[in-house]
């Protein structure tokens, strides 16, 4: 793997600085610098509705598209739809939050290279550059949220519940998640340049085991006999959200709070972990790019 400099952590000089004093800092960049972060969340988002000639409807039509090769893959050339009723709906609800997911973490990728010039000559905490991409999703998010409208109302209404309400409080355990990994990959990608390549193949092995296009149940009946099969699934965060998904949108009941609360926990640890490394980083930042 290419990389711009020997070791990628910031020299302070004197004492290493205190971790819960880099991770309240970033923290508290982060608050200081809302005004900023929105408006470079308007910025990008004005930026991918002008570069396309759908613009803004691409965010509605993509999901819709990605579900009907997925459905058309696995119903037709695969033949592994098995018993899973009303399947394209099923498959909708992990591939709404996984664009949000897979789109924020490129775009936070890039977030802070993309802007060498205004690092080099404006002094700002560079920590709301990774929030800005996160926070972006979520409005890609939010207008995926009209195809699963329009599906549900049009030929799954039999599968309105009550319980379609709680997609933001899953939405949100999600967010947190999301958070910490943009941070952490855009503080990496600054001094390794590869980390773009090989997250394309991540994000896409990832998705294939997490249970996007297949059951928890089939899953289950592997593990039965591979056990590291169950391990694995397991310890996949999207694992507990694709399944809080599907509670309240496919089968209309409320998620597993025990899963999403642990996983709110984890991910809360996990962005001040990753904000303490941002921080260490981020001194560099102008000397590399």
């Amino acid at each position: 793997m290419t990389t711009t400099l020997d070791v990628p952590v910031a020299s302070y000089g004197g004492d290493r600085p205190n971790a819960l004093r880099l991770v309240v800092a970033g923290l508290t960049d982060i608050w200081s610098r809302r005004r900023l972060a929105r408006y470079l969340v308007q910025a990008e988002l004005t930026k991918k509705g002008s570069d396309t000639l759908l613009g803004n409807v691409w965010w509605i039509l993509d999901p819709l598209l990605q579900m009907g090769v997925y459905v058309i893959f696995v119903t037709l050339l695969v033949g592994g739809r098995g018993t899973i009723e009303d399947y394209p709906l099923f498959v909708f609800a992990a591939i709404l939050p996984w664009k949000w997911f897979s789109s924020a973490i490129g775009d936070a990728i890039l977030s802070v290279v993309a802007r060498e010039r205004i690092i080099k000559q404006v002094h700002f905490p560079k920590i709301v550059l990774p929030v800005s991409a996160a926070v972006s999703g979520i409005v890609n998010f939010a207008f995926g949220l009209i195809p699963l409208a329009l599906l549900m109302l049009l030929f799954y209404r039999d599968r309105l519940a009550w319980t379609l309400v709680l997609i933001p409080v899953v939405a949100a355990v999600q967010f947190v998640f999301t958070l910490a990994l943009s941070v952490l990959v855009s503080a990496i990608n600054v001094f390794y340049r590869d980390v773009g390549n090989v997250s394309r193949h991540v994000l896409r092995l990832w998705f294939y085991l997490s249970p996007a296009l297949y059951s928890v149940e089939q899953v289950n009946r592997l593990a039965a006999t591979r056990p590291e099969v169950g391990l694995v699934f397991g310890l996949n965060p999207f694992t507990v959200l694709f399944e809080s998904y599907r509670a309240v949108i496919y089968d209309g009941v409320p998620p597993d709070w025990l899963g999403l609360g642990i996983l709110l926990v984890v991910s809360v640890l996990l962005l001040g972990a990753c904000t303490y490394v941002f921080k260490r980083m981020e001194p560099a930042f102008a000397k590399v790019l």
